[in-house]
């Protein structure tokens, strides 16, 4: 299948690790929710969480270990955002873009990646408003931009 907005085709990209669990896992189940909760108490999101977690602990994969994804132990503890994480990445993406447009007005690519991102964030909308991730009638304010990420 093709890639939306450039014209290549192709299947590469990254392989999820092994589901099952190794021998040599150094962690058990608790110590792994443990170290989740601990990271995201120091304010980071479940990506960072999760790459801190392969780098500096050798855990590959937090959902072969505590049998549950990071959003979801932090669900269970009450640490979620109001905001979903690739939602806020969108939003922090345009807040750098119109900063950028605003001293280079002529720049077409960044309006192209504009108008992409704008796209992008009202497809994630829609659905995460059908799976009741977001209130209803939640509504992008492009003018208040800077709020979301408080």
């Amino acid at each position: 299948m093709a890639r939306m907005y450039s014209g290549s085709k192709g299947k590469s990209g990254s392989k999820k690790p092994l589901s099952r669990v190794p021998s040599w896992a150094p962690y058990k189940e608790k110590e792994v929710e443990k170290l989740v909760i601990k990271y995201s108490k120091a304010g980071k999101s479940s990506s960072e969480i999760g790459a801190h977690l392969r780098d500096s602990y050798g855990i590959h994969s937090v959902k072969a270990l505590a049998s549950k994804k990071i959003t979801a132990i932090l669900a269970e503890n009450k640490l979620t955002r109001k905001l979903p994480e690739d939602l806020l990445n969108l939003i922090q993406k345009i807040i750098a873009l119109k900063q950028h447009l605003e001293t280079n007005k002529h720049d077409q690519s960044a309006k192209r990646g504009l108008i992409l991102t704008t796209s992008k964030i009202n497809r994630l909308t829609s659905y995460y408003l059908k799976a009741k991730k977001l209130p209803a009638g939640w509504k992008l304010d492009m003018d208040r931009l800077k709020m979301y990420l408080e």
